[in-house]
């Protein structure tokens, strides 16, 4: 589904934009985010120097992060109080709550574990909404997220232009 989702802004938006602006946008959209970003920035798709991709896919995924932390449950509130929206936020807040036991138990480093470790399902966007569900404050969750991003980026880096690089670039 990544794959497709990458593929989908290479396609529609290449020769359109530059490769740093599409590389901006997938690292800005959840399930992607940076992880997706600097796949797309590899040298086996835009071929984005690694030098540019790196700050470019870390501001990219943390632009949302604050808009989470501090007005997603008020959203998410509202929501519920209409029929139609309802079911969608519950299974929402059911799926992320279903990933929470780690962060709830060691809150800080818990955080920075389930953004920085690149699995699925895991990341600066269900990071974020995970503590703030569990209502981490801002001041102990945008830093442990952040923290996050970094080790990401630097797992993903390593991955992107090093091994998926050296064997399709």
């Amino acid at each position: 589904m990544k794959e497709a989702l990458i593929d989908w802004f290479v396609v529609n938006l290449g020769g359109k934009v530059s490769k740093e602006f599409i590389v901006f946008l997938i690292s800005m959209v959840p399930i992607l985010e940076l992880r997706g970003g600097l796949l797309a920035a590899g040298p086996a798709i835009l071929d984005v120097a690694k030098w540019q991709a790196i700050p470019i896919c870390i501001i990219g995924n943390l632009i949302p992060i604050p808009f989470i932390l501090l007005l997603i449950t008020k959203i998410f509130d509202w929501m519920k109080g209409t029929k139609k929206l309802r079911p969608m936020v519950e299974k929402l807040e059911a799926k992320a709550m279903s990933k929470s036991g780690r962060i709830e138990k060691y809150e800080f480093w818990g955080l920075v574990l389930f953004v920085g470790i690149p699995l699925p399902g895991t990341g600066a966007w269900t990071g974020s909404l995970i503590a703030a569900l569990l209502g981490i404050r801002f001041r102990k969750a945008f830093p442990a997220i952040v923290l996050g991003v970094l080790i990401a980026a630097f797992i993903m880096t390593i991955l992107s232009y090093t091994v998926i690089g050296g064997i399709l670039g």
